[in-house]
């Protein structure tokens, strides 16, 4: 799906996982932010927020997160992509290998029936992995269109996530392995 259909794609359903994730970071935190219009929901919705840190290969989380002077922004190297202005690459990997910080903010493209977490890029997935290995917290924000679909290239299980942040309650399936692993639920549902 196009990037600039993606960005209004479940837009109200983004901006509500976005907040709910938001409330769970405090101020003066330090955090990597990924790629994803979720992602870029959340930067959105941190505007408020003062004191953080955040390190990304998101330069729309960076243009967005820059409109708060008390929010340092840190942007990784390597490769940009022209469709969404990402960074992806070995430079961005190794970048963000430096850095040890509070909560790791992913998004994904897929969660598999198993509980794989999945994407379409295995530039973008390194990265990822990195911000995982990196990070005190993982939250995942993902929406409900995100359950049960299949790209490729496997991130890892539900077992590296701390609290995943959607707005519908996912599959029997997905709970399962959510619950196996006691990773924090939260819904963002629609009032």
């Amino acid at each position: 799906t196009a990037y600039t259909t993606r960005q209004v794609q479940q837009l109200g359903e983004k901006q509500r996982i976005a907040a709910l994730c938001a409330q769970h970071i405090p101020n003066d935190s330090s955090l990597f932010i990924n790629i994803g219009t979720t992602n870029e929901e959340v930067a959105r919705a941190l505007l408020k927020h003062s004191g953080l840190r955040v390190i990304t290969n998101n330069l729309q989380v960076a243009s967005i997160l820059c409109e708060n002077p008390s929010v340092e922004v840190i942007i990784t190297g390597g490769v940009v992509r022209p469709v969404d202005r990402a960074i992806v690459g070995e430079a961005a990997s190794d970048f963000v290998s430096q850095f040890r910080v509070d909560f790791g903010i992913i998004g994904i493209s897929g969660i598999d029936a198993d509980g794989s977490l999945l994407d379409f890029d295995y530039r973008e997935v390194r990265v990822s992995q990195a911000i995982v290995e990196h990070s005190r917290q993982v939250f995942l924000v993902a929406d409900h269109t995100k359950f049960e679909r299949k790209p490729m290239v496997r991130l890892g299980d539900a077992a590296l996530l701390d609290a995943f942040f959607t707005d519908r309650g996912p599959p029997q399936s997905v709970l399962d392995q959510i619950e196996k692993h006691d990773v924090r639920l939260y819904v963002a549902e629609q009032f």
